[in-house]
């Protein structure tokens, strides 16, 4: 799957110079179009793995390259103000070749949160290809005006992109790790999954076949519909094949080894079904019922000799049972660049979701208490002058 990945904000150019320095360590030579877009100096300039050249600050005669804080309607107006430039920075790196737009921000601040919406109504108005955005929603220990942003930034999203994929910071939480470090992990599970996803339609290596191929049209089919999504993702070490018996020249060993490879094939088949619905039933990105699902995909990589077709058809088939829908898509991705095997599960569409219900909740008391507090500001000014004394208005 061709991406054009584009980090906005802190969070998102994060994430984005996270997965580049996963995709180099892995050597896994496919080719990503990618820009960081901040309006704050010091984040871009904290990036490791995103060139220079694909870095670009927005808004520097309003901010100064200081970033827009919490203020997610001055993003959007930034990033409304230098649309021509962003998207010109995008025509000159190419989408001739890409199969998708792929944004990716935290929900709950400013620069991503306001720019990103505004960013993905010109690209979906413009290109033909996908639209996705991945959004990461704050912890509620993070502020009603976190929240606020964040339901804001989704309303308006939903309006233009092709899939909205959710994170819930507040799901993943990680026992004695202080929030920066607990914010750290996360992005390391986002960017397993998008190194998962990143691989479909992708030619496999040299000598390797797939037992059953997904391609990207696959995905973007899985994706379609403007709704919300989530991922899971399960792994286990992929054990070492014992040794054979074959050598051994007796009658008796040539007979147990005949029947062998049918035990050792049921034995893969369950542990590739068995890896899927870990992954479908374990920690999603974001918590939601499964049978709310309209679509589903899964994929799994790793070494060719522990991937298996019938654990895929099982799973599938397992799959089909527990969704709303019944469009199932299932592939695999075979590489020695492992030694885990790996199953990712995208459930598109999904409807049921208590977290986005909760975080409206939670917006619509920070709006409240903001304009509660902004009335009660007026009025005490006011209070200073003499009533004798008209306005002007």
């Amino acid at each position: 799957m061709k991406f054009f990945v584009i980090g906005f904000g802190q969070c998102g150019g994060k994430i984005l110079d996270l997965f580049l320095e996963n995709e180099k360590m892995r050597g896994s030579g496919i080719t990503i179009k990618t820009l960081a877009i901040n309006t704050a100096r010091t984040d871009l300039m904290g990036l490791k793995h995103v060139p220079m050249k694909d870095r670009i600050l927005i808004g520097q005669t309003v901010v100064k390259g200081h970033g827009v804080g919490t203020d997610n309607k001055l993003g959007a107006k930034i990033a409304q103000d230098e649309i021509e430039t962003i998207l010109s920075a995008i025509d000159e790196r190419g989408t001739h070749e890409i199969d998708a737009f792929l944004i990716i921000t935290g929900l709950g601040g400013g620069t991503g949160s306001g720019g990103a919406p505004v960013l993905a109504k010109y690209l979906s108005e413009m290109y033909s290809e996908p639209v996705y955005v991945v959004g990461v929603l704050p912890a509620p220990e993070e502020g009603k005006l976190y929240s606020l942003n964040a339901a804001r930034s989704m309303v308006s999203l939903l309006k233009y992109v092709d899939n909205l994929i959710l994170v819930d910071n507040g799901a993943w939480k990680f026992e004695g790790l202080s929030l920066k470090e607990s914010f750290a992990k996360i992005n390391e599970e986002i960017v397993k999954r998008l190194a998962i996803l990143a691989r479909a339609g992708e030619p496999v290596e040299e000598g390797m076949v797939g037992e059953m191929v997904i391609d990207s049209a696959e995905v973007i089919n899985t994706l379609r519909g403007g709704g919300i999504s989530a991922i899971g993702y399960a792994t286990s070490l992929a054990e070492e094949k014992k040794k054979s018996v074959a050598k051994i020249k007796l009658p008796f060993f040539k007979r147990k080894e005949e029947r062998e490879p049918n035990i050792m094939e049921e034995d893969k088949a369950t542990k590739i079904a068995s890896l899927v619905r870990r992954a479908a039933l374990g920690r999603l990105t974001i918590p939601c019922n499964i049978r709310s699902a309209e679509r589903a995909l899964v994929l799994v990589a790793g070494p060719p000799e522990h991937l298996d077709r019938k654990g895929l058809e099982k799973a599938k088939i397992w799959l089909e049972e527990q969704i709303a829908g019944v469009e199932v898509r299932a592939g695999d991705y075979p590489t020695r660049r492992t030694k885990y095997v790996a199953a990712l599960v995208v459930l598109a569409n999904v409807t049921d979701i208590p977290r986005v219900k909760q975080l409206q909740r939670l917006a619509v008391e920070a709006k409240e208490e903001i304009e509660e507090v902004e009335k009660e500001r007026i009025e005490k000014t006011l209070s200073i002058f003499d009533e004798d004394i008209e306005p002007l208005v």
